[in-house]
């Protein structure tokens, strides 16, 4: 059975990033000496699911960071040639959430990494999320992109544990209900 999985930074006033789609204030507390359980989190991945604006917002790092294979929904790119550098590890696709999943499921993916603002609003709509990370950082920024959108019913979620950092992240682990 394959399950979308949510592992995801928001600034305390709920934003991922600025309206532009900066993430700088994110990049600036970012502490090489505390582990927020990123690295196991990815080894249990098959690979990722993202966005246009995801996949632009990480392309600007420099270098890619991701050794997993990676799924961008977009209309817009979809029929693009994806850039030499990445062949082989990214593609681009206009597929729905449930398309995609199926897709993947079909590829073999159990794991599936969803990131992104709308595209985790997509896939907690059409019932594709297992759990969620959520990672609070102690910063107002005041407005931006909102982790979460508008729902057509609630999404009643279990907490399994929140762990806060010396830095000041607090971080909630919730389990999708059903």
């Amino acid at each position: 059975m394959i399950g979308g999985h949510v592992f995801i930074a928001t600034s305390l006033d709920g934003f991922i990033a600025r309206e532009d789609g900066d993430i700088g204030w994110l990049l600036s507390r970012d502490d090489p000496d505390e582990d927020h359980g990123y690295t196991d989190f990815i080894a249990g991945m098959d690979g990722l699911v993202m966005g246009r604006g995801s996949y632009e917002a990480v392309s600007r790092f420099g270098a890619w960071p991701y050794d997993k294979p990676v799924v961008v929904l977009s209309r817009s790119l979809a029929g693009t040639a994806v850039p030499e550098v990445l062949l082989g590890r990214v593609r681009f696709v206009d597929l729905t959430p449930s398309a995609a999943m199926e897709m993947l499921a079909i590829e073999g993916w159990r794991h599936v990494y969803v990131d992104g603002g709308r595209v985790v609003q997509s896939f907690l709509r059409d019932g594709l999320i297992e759990d969620l990370v959520i990672t609070q950082v102690p910063v107002l920024i005041g407005q931006g992109l909102r982790l979460f959108g508008s729902l057509d019913r609630d999404v009643a979620l279990h907490h399994l544990g929140t762990t806060t950092f010396p830095s000041g992240l607090v971080q909630s682990k919730y389990r999708v209900q059903r």
